[in-house]
């Protein structure tokens, strides 16, 4: 292998892949019994903490950003002028192998552009994995990409080898879709997701009778939405997430601000992304597959996008102003969710705490509770620390409270010396 020319395609491909964000590591149960290198069950993958506070890395590269598609927010698109190149299956492996070797990395990130057609680049994808698994015998973690409008059989194949796959929607509506990227259809970039969901649901029930079965995606499945390329509401691709997570059981739907790196007549004048938008979907999120939100709640068709200035949940709290205050004795565990600053451990807490005794104001913050955002939302053994408790006064104080937090929007592309 010329590591002088893989050099010069490393450099191009992995800046090509900044832009997708759907990797994650959570939920492998591939282990090395013994054989080969690596082991996906324990150490997990890059751009995401271990359980004992450590960073993990993986590769994360295109195995080509040449592409047929002409999407117009895509730097990879096909009448961009930019710098392309491509890998072979052989060299994705053995650089896999070589920068593990070296410590590198835990496992692998690999995306592509759509060369000649999604079939043909799906096949070259299962051989770097296949390649991986059966010739190196690497054990650590894989994730790949499903390219939407593949016969379902390539998708069957590649999820044999993977721990995670993801199939990238990038914008939420069909309208979207046909304003900037017309050669995708909804349909083509549903059917793999349902494939991988069927896919997972019969190796589930296999495992029921036999107890040794090759594993298929055993970490699930990932999409990613482009937030700000397109006129579509926060209500819009909240309702449509909640879709994904009930119909195809996503393990979890990236955000990600479009960066106006490309000008065109469909394109939104922007000067920077959108990330503050990114931050409150992601806050959103969590609402609907943790706090047993609805779509439909957390904005309304008169409200259908977030207020900048407050997390949803305050703004749920405050547009329903006549369900609190609560009393933390004798709430629901189900109405304690909805408080402001009371996240799902706090709110066993308070449940488990409550049983033995009454629980007390002082104690609270002790079990996690963030009071400067709950107390204007609660009773502790019937008195109230919310001051005056209208909604104009929480309101200004939630939002004083927001912009003394640690989040600030920063530019996640900027050079970096290390």
């Amino acid at each position: 292998m010329d590591w002088d020319k893989m050099q010069d395609k490393l450099k191009i491909l992995s800046d090509a892949a900044k832009y997708d964000v759907s990797c994650s590591s959570s939920g492998s149960t591939r282990k090395n019994e013994g054989r080969g290198i690596g082991n996906a069950a324990y150490s997990g993958i890059c751009h995401s903490w271990s359980q004992d506070g450590r960073c993990i890395s993986l590769l994360k590269i295109l195995m080509t950003n040449r592409c047929i598609y002409d999407c117009s927010y895509c730097v990879n698109r096909s009448s961009h002028d930019t710098p392309r190149a491509m890998m072979t299956p052989e060299e994705i492996a053995e650089l896999t192998i070589q920068f593990y070797r070296r410590n590198y990395i835990e496992g692998l990130f690999l995306s592509s552009g759509v060369y000649r057609s999604p079939d043909y680049t799906t096949e070259l994808l299962i051989k770097a994995a296949r390649m991986l698994r059966e010739e190196k015998h690497f054990n650590g973690y894989i994730h790949m990409k499903g390219i939407p409008g593949t016969d379902s059989r390539l998708i069957r194949e590649l999820g044999r080898y993977v721990d995670r796959m993801s199939i990238n929607i990038e914008l939420p509506s069909s309208a979207s879709l046909q304003l900037l990227a017309p050669q995708k259809t909804k349909q083509a970039i549903m059917m793999p997701m349902r494939e991988v969901k069927q896919g997972i649901a019969e190796r589930q029930e296999e495992s029921r009778s036999y107890k040794k079965l090759p594993s298929f995606v055993p970490a699930g499945q990932t999409t990613q939405l482009i937030i700000g390329a397109t006129p579509d509401s926060d209500r819009r691709i909240m309702e449509l997430s909640e879709a994904l997570y009930r119909k195809v059981g996503l393990k979890r739907v990236y955000y990600s601000a479009y960066v106006p790196a490309l000008s065109g007549p469909n394109l939104p004048a922007l000067i920077k992304p959108p990330l503050l938008r990114e931050h409150r979907l992601y806050q959103a999120d969590w609402l609907l597959r943790y706090y047993q939100f609805s779509a439909a709640e957390i904005l309304t068709e008169q409200q259908p996008d977030f207020d900048l200035s407050l997390d949803p949940k305050a703004c749920w709290a405050l547009r329903h102003i006549e369900c609190f205050p609560v009393e933390v004795n004798k709430a629901s565990y189900h109405m304690l969710l909805r408080v402001p600053g009371i996240g799902v451990t706090s709110a066993k807490r308070i449940c488990a705490a409550r049983r033995a005794a009454w629980v007390s104001y002082d104690t609270l913050h002790r079990m996690g509770i963030v009071l400067k955002r709950a107390k204007y939302f609660i009773t502790c053994r019937g008195k109230y620390y919310g001051g005056s408790g209208k909604p104009e006064a929480i309101h200004h104080s939630l939002c004083l409270h927001e912009k003394n937090s640690r989040y600030e929007a920063g530019d996640l592309f900027s050079q970096v010396r290390l």
